[in-house]
Order: structure tokens, then sequence, then C-alpha cells
């Protein structure tokens, strides 16, 4: 498999792709952050828009941004009025451009895994 990154969601309270949760992908830079895709999760459970994006990824410090708590209010979870998790950060590094990252998220309502997956 060629560079850049892949994301992988699942909503394991449900037991089912976190399909329509929006994801944000930034390389942090020096003074700022470049957006480098958002997009939505895809019935797939990936996020559609990385794909083909893998010149756009150089070393260096990225995060991914999981709008959790807009999902569950959008699939009719009961929230309280102040959810739990609501926006999840996930900072990461990629050392070598040319290996390619896989980002697995299962997550909860009340908690989440991320972890460099083997995809």
């Amino acid at each position: 498999m060629a560079g850049g990154i892949s994301i992988h969601v699942v909503d394991v309270a449900r037991g089912v792709v976190a399909e329509g949760l929006v994801v944000r992908v930034e390389r942090l830079e020096q003074g700022g952050r470049q957006l480098i895709a958002e997009g939505r999760v895809g019935a797939s459970g990936t996020v559609a828009v990385l794909d083909g994006l893998a010149e756009r990824f150089v070393p260096g410090v990225y995060e991914a941004t999981f709008l959790v708590g807009d999902y569950y209010r959008s699939e009719g979870a009961a929230l309280p009025a102040i959810a739990f998790l609501d926006v999840v950060p996930y900072r990461f590094g990629l050392a070598d451009a040319a290996q390619h990252y896989h980002l697995p998220l299962k997550m909860t309502p009340w908690g989440f895994s991320l972890f460099r997956g083997g995809a």
C-alpha cells in the first residue's frame, strides 16, 4: 500500500460503522494549521476523501479531529446537554511519508480507542 493515511471508524456502542461522522485532518505547522482534508465516514466505515492524497502527507505532526458529539446527536442518541465526548482530537506524528498510516477509531458516547493499525 502506498503512503498516506486511511481512517476507519466504528460505533461500537451500536455495532455499526460510524457513517456520516465528520473528520478533519490537518498538518500542524509552526504558527498554524493546514487543512489536508475534511469529509464524512462512508458506508464502508472509511473516509474516502483521503484516497489519493498520499503526496500531501510529508513527515510532520498531524491532527485528525472527529466530531463524535454531532454524530451521536444526528443518530438520536440520548446525550446530556454537555456531552461527555464532543470533539475528539488525535495528534500523531508521521515520520516516514512512504509508509501507510492506518488510523482506526472505535467509539461510544463515553469512550474511544485510537491507534495506528496495520491496514
